[in-house]
């Protein structure tokens, strides 16, 4: 097994919430070297010039993963690649994040304006909706709502729209039916922002691929169990690795 994991973290919370996962998954594997790569801070939506400036930034041969945001880069990044890319993990990540005629199971088109439009207006009490959404469906939603609020960074308004003009776009599936490494991809139970059932479409679009759901978890389950989030990966990783 190629023995580096980069892990992309999802829109406007910084790399905070992947720390406790990435800690996880050390504890697991000590020769496992696991690094949290930011989101670039890109004035743009263009999907290849994302994919451009992280393609540049990270290492050929490594396994790539991802939350939410982070996951469906992460994706395109793995097809970009081909070979030079050991697999993909993701987690809460759907394969549009924005529901089309094609594909029903994710947030509604009004919710996703109105989010928008709520960034522009007022950008620090839309962040805090946000984090109650990450949460929701967890144990204990408030205090991780607050670990997730006081550790995201204070990006620009209009660096975090572009991404979310960004998220908007995407559909991965060409992408995942395209990329020939191990797959393996969780999702929450609980999941406000990306719904479960999106698990069972992404199983029929690829059957060939892992996929499981974490019962009764929220869209931050890797924060909320993240010694069970990197028993998965770190099974999956061993599972489909080359020693």
């Amino acid at each position: 097994m190629r023995d580096q994991l980069i892990l992309l973290p999802g829109w406007g919370l910084g790399v905070s919430p992947l720390e406790p996962l990435a800690a996880a998954l050390r504890g697991l594997d000590e020769h496992l070297r696991v690094v949290i790569e930011p989101l670039p801070d890109m004035d743009t939506d263009s999907l290849d010039e994302w994919l451009d400036e992280l393609d540049s930034t990270m290492p050929d041969n490594v396994w790539l993963g991802g939350w939410s945001l982070g996951g469906m880069l992460a994706a395109e990044l793995a097809a970009r690649r081909g070979e030079r890319c050991c697999g993909l993990a993701t987690f809460a990540s759907n394969v549009c994040f924005v529901a089309r005629s094609e594909w029903p199971n994710a947030m509604p088109q009004t919710d996703f304006d109105a989010f928008i439009a709520g960034c522009k207006a007022d950008l620090d009490a839309t962040l805090k909706r946000f984090t109650l959404l990450c949460v929701q469906g967890a144990e204990e939603p408030r205090p991780l709502s607050r670990q997730l609020k006081a550790c995201a960074p204070h990006g620009t308004s209009a660096g975090l729209i572009e991404g979310l003009k960004l998220l908007e776009q995407m559909d991965t599936r060409k992408a995942l039916q395209g990329f020939r490494g191990p797959q393996l991809h969780l999702f929450g139970g609980l999941d406000a922002l990306v719904p479960a059932e999106a698990s069972a479409d992404l199983l029929c679009l690829q059957p060939d691929i892992e996929v499981g759901v974490i019962e009764q978890a929220s869209h931050a389950f890797i924060l909320e169990n993240p010694h069970g989030v990197a028993a998965a990966v770190h099974a999956f990783l061993h599972e489909s690795g080359d020693d």
